[in-house]
């Protein structure tokens, strides 16, 4: 249901709303945003009082195996299993098309700005990467794009907008054997507006006011079923909810059905629409966005001392996923490869990172080991980078941790532009970092004021540089835990 799985991995601890009471101790936290007041905890363990969550507990200690791999790694060679990117689709606050959106971040420019959507004028956080020009004119029809949560409508021309870009259209598509063709569509949130109206109907109106689109219109998995009713694509269809790591998860998973041989096509992504009184609302409760009501296209700053949260984003990013034999056979353009990815579980609290960072840099080296790369072959990471105080700092270390000669590398924060697109991120990110591949031209990390000492890797503070990618990473991580590693590189045949 929508408004269950929860947001993104930015360092952010939860406190109780009472602090009182007698039988406990009381300790100073930081919710990874910045200090709050003196927490009451319970003497018997990491117990909740019923009004809020414990502090994070300190990480377990595991056991991290060494791999008793010892020769090189292989990268795959089978055609049927390579799985190569064809098409690319998004909806973004840059617009829908890929080279003005991929333009706007290579020029630095921000698209955060004061929201207008509803009144905001009471809320503590005023800003996000409000999405204005969006139009599903020729992708949606007018009546279905009248009931539509944004959520879908954003997902659905992300979708047939990569399915053009990948010589897909609907008279080629009804050539193809569609069995073959699935889809996996994941979002963090859901139709949270579709959701928000109906308990609004709920407890103005009563029962029966509430919208038959109701239930429909709000769960997570309607974004892969209303794009493959559209187009008739009939192979694996379910959507993936892990919170900010859910397009990452998408992606791993539909390659899996390609090189299990139970897919030869995958359209797959991620899409958000929560810029909205609850999304935002949430997030505040949360503590977990920056206030820089003022400044608000300075706010998300990544690494920068001076961040105080990240920004809300929204949008869809998705990719055409195709085995290379079946690219090959149809004669597709292929834009780059997914050489492979990995997911892991922090399993230590709901919000924060591990303070050892041992999630993050094991499912790095798991994707590089499925990918069958070398760590000294990567030289570009799309870092999560989220632009909370707690979160940065763990990825960057486990990303050292990894990666022990970083002088040729080079990390970068699209969401220091864009804002953070939760479910959507990892999908947007996908395709900043293929624009990279295919360019030579990274993007900006703006806002870069004042950096962190320890970060020591090159973030591409503040204006574009060339780069010849050989391999890249992108990260995301969720609340909850959920990390994800994808790793991409030019195609050679």
């Amino acid at each position: 249901m929508a408004g269950i799985a929860g947001p993104c991995s930015s360092g952010v601890l939860f406190r109780s709303r009472e602090a009182g009471g007698i039988n406990g101790a009381s300790m100073a936290q930081f919710d990874g945003l910045r200090q709050v007041e003196t927490m009451h905890m319970p003497v018997n363990g990491n117990k909740s009082n019923g009004l809020g969550f414990t502090s994070a507990p300190k990480c377990r200690i595991i056991k991290a195996m060494a791999s008793s791999t010892v020769s090189a790694p292989k990268r795959e060679t089978d055609p049927k299993k390579r799985t190569v990117i064809t098409g690319m689709g998004l909806v973004s606050v840059f617009g829908s098309d890929i080279d003005t959106f991929y333009n706007k971040l290579l020029e630095g420019e921000s698209g955060i700005t004061l929201i207008d959507r509803f009144d905001a004028s009471t809320f503590s956080v005023r800003f996000a990467g409000q999405i204005r020009t969006f139009s599903s004119k020729g992708y949606i029809d007018g009546k279905n794009d009248r009931r539509l949560d944004d959520c879908w409508r954003y997902g659905i021309v992300a979708g047939k907008k990569a399915l053009e870009d990948a010589n897909l259209g609907p008279e080629v598509l009804q050539t193809m054997d569609r069995t073959r063709i699935g889809v996996i569509v994941g979002t963090g949130m859901g139709g949270l507006t579709a959701f928000s109206a109906g308990v609004e109907s709920l407890i103005q109106k009563g029962y029966k006011k509430i919208s038959p689109f109701f239930i429909p219109y709000s769960i997570t998995n309607m974004g892969s079923a209303l794009l493959a009713i559209d187009t008739g694509l009939m192979g694996p269809n379910y959507s993936i909810s892990t919170a900010c790591a859910t397009a990452n998860y998408c992606f791993y998973a539909a390659a899996n059905h390609i090189r299990r041989g139970e897919a030869d096509i995958m359209v797959v992504g991620g899409t958000e629409a929560a810029v909205m009184p609850t999304g935002v609302g949430g997030f505040i409760a949360c503590r977990a966005l920056s206030q820089r009501n003022d400044e608000p296209h300075r706010a998300s700053r990544p690494w920068d001392k001076n961040r105080d949260g990240f920004v809300m984003g929204e949008g869809a990013g998705v990719l055409v996923m195709e085995s290379l034999e079946s690219a090959l056979k149809r004669g597709a353009p292929i834009i780059a490869e997914y050489l492979g990815g990995a997911v892991t579980c922090d399993a230590h609290h709901m919000t924060d990172p591990r303070s050892d960072g041992l999630g993050v840099s094991s499912c790095i080296t798991k994707s590089l080991e499925d990918a069958g790369v070398s760590p000294e072959e990567v030289n570009y990471v799309n870092a999560h980078a989220t632009s909370t105080l707690a979160g940065d700092l763990a990825e960057f270390n486990a990303i050292k941790k990894v990666f022990k000669d970083t002088s040729t590398m080079k990390i970068n924060g699209t969401k220091s532009m864009i804002g953070h697109g939760l479910g959507a991120a990892g999908g947007l990110e996908a395709i900043a970092t293929i624009k990279a591949i295919n360019t030579g031209w990274l993007h900006p990390t703006i806002n870069q004021d004042d950096l962190e000492p320890t970060v020591t890797i090159d973030t591409v503070p503040n204006v574009k540089k060339q780069h010849e990618v050989n391999v890249a990473i992108s990260n995301s991580f969720g609340f909850g835990g959920h990390n994800s590693v994808v790793v991409f590189a030019p195609f050679s045949p």
